[in-house]
Order: structure tokens, then sequence, then C-alpha cells
């Protein structure tokens, strides 16, 4: 699935092939850009590794955003039932932070307070502590549809009001044009610049 610089989302490819293949996911977004699709801003998928090094190889440029669903339900996957239910509380806190600086710092604490009981879970969110908050680097009204792939946890938006602007639109083609954002609010140029 894509989304468009109008907002509209749109399913971009569909083909058979092996799940974890490089090749199978290669070919795949080879043919997307044979087809006219430009790189993606940003790719996001779970911890299939197929996947992330065949957008390494026919779109470099596009940033990745692990999953949050997947890598949370990996993350207390791999808890023993017996794990104190703070250390639940701890990984859904990471997931649900604010800013992406409580985010770091929420894995640092998972790591510092966990690590030594529950090495396998701490791995799990650790590993890809780089690209689990790359969403929060886009507008703050795409967040919630940038943190998953999963459907069932992207809630749909209430309808706009009949002849109501989509501000979606607007600021995906902000992103797709290069506007930077800190803190899911947009940066004008003026400050990039000065900074």
């Amino acid at each position: 699935m894509g989304v468009r610089a109008d907002g509209t989302k749109e399913l971009i490819a569909m083909a058979d092939g092996y799940r974890e293949s490089s090749d199978s996911w290669a070919s795949l977004l080879r043919d997307c850009q044979r087809r006219g699709m430009r790189a993606p801003v940003l790719a996001i998928g779970d911890g299939a590794l197929g996947f992330w090094n065949a957008l390494n190889e026919v779109f470099p440029e596009a940033r990745h955003q692990r999953c949050w669903v997947h890598k949370t339900a990996n993350c207390l996957d791999s808890l023993p039932k017996s794990a104190p239910p703070a250390a639940k509380r701890a990984v859904q806190d990471i997931y649900n932070a604010e800013a992406k600086e409580h985010t770091a710092a929420g894995v640092k604490a998972f790591a510092r307070q966990y690590g030594a009981k529950f090495p396998k879970a701490v791995k799990k969110i650790v590993d890809d502590e780089d690209e689990l908050p790359a969403f929060y680097d886009f507008p703050t009204e795409h967040w919630i549809r940038l943190r998953t792939t999963h459907p069932s946890s992207r809630p749909s938006r209430p309808p706009r009001p009949a002849g109501e602007p989509s501000m979606h639109r607007h600021l995906v083609a902000l992103v797709r044009a290069g506007a930077h954002f800190e803190r899911g609010q947009l940066i004008e140029r003026s400050q990039t610049t000065a900074a």
C-alpha cells in the first residue's frame, strides 16, 4: 500500500513470492519502479529481512520504520508469563511516547531494568532502536498511521465536514517535497537555514 501526494491510499502492487525472500521483494519493488513509482520517503514493515534487503537494493534512499504493533507483540511474546506487568507496561509506554527523545529514554530504561532478566525481550526493542522512532520526523497527523502496518491498530478517521480541505493531503505533498518536521511540526525554511 502507498499514499499519493494528494493523500489517497492506493494498492501499489501484489505478487506471488516467498515472504522472507529478498529476491521476491526486489522483483516486486523493481516492477513498481518500472511502472513509475519513485522511492518512498518512508517504508513501514515488520522484521522480514527480505523486504528490508530488497528496499535497500532498489530504493536505498527510503527511510525505514519498523512496525510497532509487530515489534511490541514480538517483545511481549518473548517475556515469560511470570514477567511483572510493569515490564509489559514499559514496552507499551515506549510505543506510546510523545516524542522521539522519550522513546529513546524509554528504551534505555527498559534495557537497564529488564536486560539481565529478560535479554531476549530487550533485544527485540534495542535491535531496532534507530528505526522505531522514524515516524516522529513526520507530521503529527501521520503518526498514528506510520507507527504500524497493522490495519486493526490504525483507527479510521472521523469524516471531514463537507467542503473542508484535507490537511493530510497538504502534509503528504510537503513530505514528498522534502519538507522537514521536528516533533511532528513543520520547520519553516528560515528556521532551518538559521540553525
